[in-house]
């Protein structure tokens, strides 16, 4: 800071008056001197995105960009990491040469970032964390985290399940129960598998098989398609998101069997996560799938936020949780309690399908 005019402003206030000097006169609207000026106004953000494995991801990225635009005064730096977290390791060093304002990090997976996070904090750059967290030696590494807590959202549909069947009268040891899971060490697989296992455990529910599902359609096919040739009793499955209980359920129609909440006739139930794939809604409606757990990827305006109070000198809070409701097909169920706390359970209808915020 150099009397009241900080390194940035009298940064401007030079280009300006070179350009004028250059020019011999003020610069006219529309001139190199004011694009040069509107160029130093902009504040600019080094986002990595893990990849694009899923309609969730997808939605996350546009989120980010429809807010971080020019016409808003950023200048965005998008990178995608195509789920290599090398790949992310060199976007942030690369955010880290061209003194970005601010880094935004979807890690792909929770450790191996100690060392380029502490590159960024001696670079004097904030790094702020989204969606999946990171699993640091020093929290002091990265700014502050906003995202989804995954472990409640997985409570919270096994807990649904528990009312249900309780509710269907189907006792515990009937439930056979598998779970696909996300991409091994991500924070939603994390989460998800740790809720459904605690869970699953306290029902005494038969968990059958934990299988990969790399939060993608193709291989939850392969996994499921792994399961039913491996055991004949399954009938329910545990999807960590909602592509995956795509593949799973064509799976599931290829075998001959069907997909719905009525397990005691022989129907395969299918739970899933995030409620932002409009197919994997549609097939909530439909029946094919009983339960989706939100996961709300809407974080583009929240990383503003969290932006606008580091540049006015606030300090926001170190881990921001999403609130996020929970979906089902039946008025069966219209409120679970988990830790003191109500749920309302929300019935969706074809009609609500026109106006889906995703």
């Amino acid at each position: 800071m150099i009397g009241n005019i900080n390194i940035k402003t009298l940064k401007t206030i030079l280009v300006v008056s070179l350009c004028c000097l250059l020019a011999g006169c003020y610069p006219a609207k529309g001139t190199e001197a004011e694009r040069v000026v509107e160029e130093e106004d902009l504040i600019t953000i080094g986002f990595s995105q893990l990849g694009a494995e899923s309609d969730w991801r997808n939605a996350n990225t546009e989120s980010m960009k429809s807010v971080f635009t020019r016409e808003n005064g950023y200048d965005l730096i998008f990178e995608d990491a195509q789920q290599k977290q090398t790949n992310q390791i060199t976007a942030i060093r690369s955010f880290i040469q061209q003194d970005v304002d601010y880094i935004v990090l979807a890690p792909v997976t929770e450790t191996g970032w100690d060392t380029v996070l502490m590159e960024a904090r001696e670079a004097g750059i904030p790094v702020i964390i989204v969606d999946r967290q990171v699993n640091v030696a020093d929290d002091d590494l990265f700014t502050c985290w906003v995202g989804s807590d995954f472990e409640l959202e997985a409570r919270k549909v096994c807990m649904w399940m528990s009312y249900y069947f309780r509710k269907k009268g189907v006792a515990p040891e009937d439930v056979h129960i598998v779970d696909i899971q996300g991409t091994i060490g991500s924070t939603a697989q994390i989460g998800r598998t740790k809720g459904f296992d605690h869970m699953a455990k306290l029902y005494g529910w038969d968990v059958v098989a934990h299988e990969e599902g790399d939060f993608t359609k193709s291989k939850a096919k392969e996994s499921m398609f792994n399961i039913l040739r491996n055991y004949d009793n399954v009938n329910v499955v545990y999807c960590e998101n909602d592509n995956e209980a795509l593949g799973v359920i064509e799976v599931i129609e290829a075998s001959g069997r069907k997909c719905g909440s009525d397990i005691t006739n022989g129907e395969i139930m299918v739970v899933s996560f995030d409620g932002v794939n409009k197919k994997a809604v549609s097939s909530l409606v439909a029946g094919q799938i009983s339960c989706i757990g939100e996961c709300n990827p809407l974080h583009g305006p929240r990383v503003e936020s969290i932006i606008r109070k580091l540049a006015a000198g606030n300090e926001p809070y170190k881990y921001q949780y999403v609130n996020e409701k929970l979906y089902t097909n039946t008025a069966a169920v219209p409120s679970i309690m988990l830790g003191g706390k109500e749920y309302n359970v929300t019935m969706l209808r074809e009609s609500d399908l026109h106006q889906w915020p995703y």
